[in-house]
Formats: C-alpha cells, sequence, structure tokens
C-alpha cells in the first residue's frame, strides 16, 4: 500500500476511497494517449487531470479468468474469444499507465508504491507490475525499497536544468547540421506532427502532450540516421518530463503548454527556410522554458 501523504488518487484501503472503486472497475489500465485524442470534444467543466483519466481502458489479466476460454460439459459453447493478452502485452500496457503517471503527477514524487496495490487497482497481478516497475528503476524513475515497495525518485529544478543543458548540447548541433543538408519537402513532411502538439496541448492534458512532444523530437532527430541518437534522446526528454518535487498537478496550465507547442512549428518553418540562426535560438529558448 502506498505510504505517505493521503488523498492521491493512488491511495485508500480495500473497502472504501479508491482501492473499493478500484474493486468495482474503476481504477484500470488506462490506453495510451495520443495526439489524435486532443480533436476529441472534452467537458469544459472538468479538471485537467481528468482529462487524462478519461482515456482509461483495461486489458484482461493473461495470468487467469475467463480469457482462458474454459468451459464444462454440458455448457454451450463459447463464442470464439480474441486471443488471450500475454503478459508481455500487459507488462508493456502497465509500464505505458505507469509512465503517464508520472507526467500527469499521480504517482507523486517521494511517495511510496506497492506492487500488489497497484496491481489491484489496476485489475491485473502483482507480476507484470513488478516488472514494469524494474524497467521504471532502470530509467531512473523510481528507486527499490526493501520490503516495501517503489519510491518515485525526488526531482529538483537543478536536476531539469542539467537535462536542458544535455538536451541542448546533444540536439542544437544536429539540428543545425540537419537544417544545412535537409531538403525543404522533408521538413515540410513533418508538418502533420508539429500541428499534433498544438492540438495536444490545447487539450490540457499533460501526458497526451508529452507524447505528442517526444514524437516530434523523435521524427526530427530521426532525420540524422542515427539510431543511438534518437533512444538517448529520448529517455532525456522523458526524464524532462516528470514533475518536479512538491509541484502541483496542472501547474504548467494549457496556455504554457500551447505556447510550448507553437515553437514547434516556428521551428519547422525556420528549418524549411534554412535560417540557422533562428533554428539555433529557437531550440535552446525551448530546452531552457521545457518542463
Amino acid at each position: 500500500m502506498k505510504q505517505g501523504t493521503q488523498g492521491s488518487a493512488w491511495t485508500g484501503n480495500a473497502a472504501t476511497g479508491p482501492a473499493g472503486e478500484a474493486a468495482r472497475g474503476r481504477f484500470r489500465v488506462p490506453a495510451q494517449p495520443t495526439a489524435q485524442d486532443a480533436d476529441r470534444p472534452r467537458d469544459a467543466d472538468r479538471p485537467l487531470n481528468a482529462e487524462c483519466d478519461r482515456r482509461r481502458g483495461g486489458p484482461h489479466d493473461a495470468e487467469g479468468g475467463t480469457a482462458r476460454g474454459e468451459h464444462t460439459h454440458g455448457e454451450p459453447a463459447p463464442r470464439p474469444a480474441r486471443p488471450a493478452v500475454q503478459r508481455s502485452s500487459v507488462r508493456g500496457q502497465i509500464l505505458a499507465a505507469l509512465r503517464t503517471a508520472l507526467v500527469t503527477g499521480d504517482l507523486s514524487p517521494g511517495e511510496v508504491y506497492s506492487a500488489p496495490v497497484l496491481a489491484e487497482r489496476f485489475g491485473v497481478s502483482a507480476t507484470p507490475v513488478r516488472e514494469a516497475m524494474q524497467q521504471l528503476t532502470l530509467e531512473g524513475a523510481v528507486e527499490v525499497v526493501p520490503n516495501r515497495g517503489f519510491r518515485v525518485v525526488e526531482r529538483g529544478a537543478r536536476e531539469l536544468a542539467e537535462l536542458a543543458e544535455v538536451r541542448a548540447l546533444i540536439e542544437v548541433p544536429v539540428m543545425l547540421r540537419l537544417a544545412r543538408t535537409v531538403p525543404a519537402a522533408r521538413w515540410a513532411e513533418l508538418r502533420p506532427l508539429a500541428e499534433a502538439t498544438v492540438r495536444a496541448a490545447s487539450s490540457g492534458c499533460r501526458a497526451t502532450y508529452a507524447e505528442a512532444d517526444r514524437a516530434f523530437h523523435g521524427a526530427v532527430l530521426g532525420l540524422a540516421g542515427n539510431e543511438q541518437l534518437v533512444r538517448i534522446a529520448e529517455d532525456l526528454h522523458r526524464r524532462a518530463q516528470w514533475p518536479l518535487v512538491g509541484s502541483t498537478p496542472g501547474t504548467r496550465g494549457r496556455a504554457e503548454l500551447v505556447a510550448d507547442a507553437h515553437e514547434h512549428t516556428a521551428l519547422l518553418d525556420a528549418l524549411i527556410a534554412g535560417d540557422l540562426e533562428v533554428v539555433r535560438s529557437l531550440v535552446s529558448e525551448h530546452f531552457t522554458g521545457a518542463a
């Protein structure tokens, strides 16, 4: 069970509160948000985090239940069922859900979370949750607390500034080189991704925007043809999207996200025009303001 501050969407006991609601199917693995989701109608009266929450789905646990398709003699034969979700697929969905929870602040910095309790909320066994948490440990998002679970790593402003500096050292030279060599027509092909970040920002959901943001930057760097570069840059980018310790979920408002997204379209315009000075300025400022 989660230790620490009460009142989070991830706390509660087995009878009441969110854990009780988990038994009724509320807390399930959310479908990974996409930039296209930003075009869907949203209730303006709902809080921003609820806009992220509405995308929740619920895979079957591959380790038990009716997914096996068993029936007894004399019962009507069941309808052909879809193939059971493999554990690796469940683990991947849990990992995506936990990454989203890190971005939105549903997993709070400094708090400890138990794999079995999280598994109950997701409606799966503890094994894929532990495996997903182990991956987050390798990524530096959480750390193991013996006999208790996993603590979300606390990050401060200094670490965020260091990440921005490293990203700038890596990405600015690459983008300047690409600006000199990539034809304007290739840059124009990235226009839909840049516009998708604006739509995602308009949704106000940090998780939706975070995904669209990484997709745009990954596509730009992908033109360099260096898979290791893309992988390292994505890891740094993901780390830069985790909330700081003491921050309140949703403090980066819709207007700030939209302003950040419009820097993508401005950068693309500069790349198409081959304006190296504008590219250098926009990329440097973009990393400095990223959070």
